[in-house]
């Protein structure tokens, strides 16, 4: 695969752009239970802290993604990251539950519009033949970001403490001067900024059939993702009583499969279909729900923690080359990011309803969780085998 020192630079910007995003999200993660007893709240309550990252994340899709798609995708995707970084870093200072909220809702907006501007950057930078394993390794920039938090709740928690935390979650700001000096803006962009365009919603009501199987399709994928990661870590803690090194190692072996998992099916697209490998990787999930999640052993539960993320990420790895080429070619840096964020909107309830189900039915984590991935599995290999595609589309002409 031959790519120029210009595409490397992008394609290494992008994929630690998202990478650090999620790493500052999945800190929160680890970190609920204390939260919850710092401040005298419980768990289903401190869960709704994700929820308002998760619903708050359309916002900065929206917001980002027109400002990238009026003034670049450069300069705009170092703006947002210096903002999810900044807001990371402030809620290691917050003095109560009350303020957390309201800086997780703002990290929200900014964590929101870095995926839809970096896969545009990334899509209309590399050649076709490339968006295969540019789409999954793009997308393993999630499950890496989970494994660098994963790795810092192992190695540091113990010693820094839940603000410590999130104070580490500044470290992505230092990405900023990366791009500013080593990644070049997108020829797409800047031949497209030139030729007529439609207005944002009048784009999205010519293509009202594609925004509303876009939104249906991420609400989907984001409980996918979403109901199998959040809670995995406090399932772990409260009903098996792992501690933190064991929930910390189970968490990198899941996240070891899922970057695995999003290269190998991105790949697989390039040779039978974007809608192909997301329906094999999202009926894999089925088989592998008893492990995952009734397993007793901590070994039987990574087992199926790696395996699970593996195909769960395996079918997010095809999404961003998959929504990029779906996209009106008009605003490609908003539709992509904004449909994915909408879904997240629509999903981020995810943690406190799994939280509330479990709790009624007696701290019973393995069941909430399985429901979810179970039925959203079926629910996306049907959405996709009846959807559009557009594999391979020449996003130099499109734009």
């Amino acid at each position: 695969m031959s790519w120029t020192s210009s595409q490397k630079n992008v394609v290494m910007a992008c994929f630690l752009g998202w990478t650090l995003d999620a790493f500052d999200f999945f800190l929160m993660v680890f970190i609920l239970k204390d939260i919850s007893l710092e401040f005298g709240s419980n768990m289903a309550l401190v869960t709704l802290s994700l929820t308002l990252t998760l619903a708050m994340r359309p916002v900065g899709a929206f917001i980002f993604g027109r400002l990238a798609d009026h003034f670049g995708r450069k300069p705009i995707l170092m703006i947002d990251i210096g903002l999810f970084s900044l807001f990371e870093f402030l809620t290691a200072f917050s003095p109560n539950l009350i303020t957390l909220m309201a800086l997780r809702a703002l990290f929200g907006i900014a964590m929101g519009g870095e995926w839809g501007i970096g896969s545009a950057l990334m899509m209309e930078s590399l050649p076709a033949k490339s968006r295969g394993f540019a789409s999954g390794l793009l997308q393993t920039g999630y499950p890496a970001g989970y494994l660098l938090a994963s790795l810092t709740f192992a190695l540091f928690y113990n010693t820094i403490g839940w603000r410590g935390m999130c104070m580490v979650g500044v470290i992505p700001a230092l990405l900023v001067m990366f791009i500013r000096r080593n990644v070049p803006e997108s020829e797409a962009w800047k031949t497209g900024k030139m030729k007529p365009k439609l207005p944002f919603l009048s784009s999205l009501t010519k293509h009202w059939k594609l925004t509303a199987y876009a939104v249906g399709l991420m609400t989907a994928f984001n409980f996918f993702s979403h109901g199998s990661q959040d809670l995995y870590p406090t399932f772990l803690q409260v009903q098996h009583g792992f501690d933190v090194h064991t929930v910390g190692l189970i968490a990198i072996i899941y996240n070891i499969g899922a970057m695995i998992g999003g290269i190998f099916v991105g790949i697989l697209s390039e040779y039978i279909g974007r809608r192909y490998a997301i329906i094999i990787a999202a009926l894999a999930a089925l088989p592998l729900i008893p492990l995952w999640a009734f397993a007793s052993t901590p070994l039987l539960l990574a087992t199926g923690a790696f395996f699970m993320q593996m195909a769960i990420q395996g079918a997010w790895g095809v999404i961003p080359a998959y929504l990029n080429e779906l996209s009106p070619k008009e605003i490609r840096a908003t539709f992509p990011g904004t449909v994915y964020q909408l879904g997240n909107f629509l999903a981020s309830a995810n943690a406190t309803l799994q939280a509330f189900i479990a709790i009624q039915l007696g701290g019973n984590y393995s069941l909430a969780l399985s429901l979810v991935v179970g039925v959203v599995a079926v629910i996306i290999a049907g959405m996709v085998f009846l959807g559009p595609e557009r594999h391979g589309i020449d996003m130099q002409e499109y734009a």
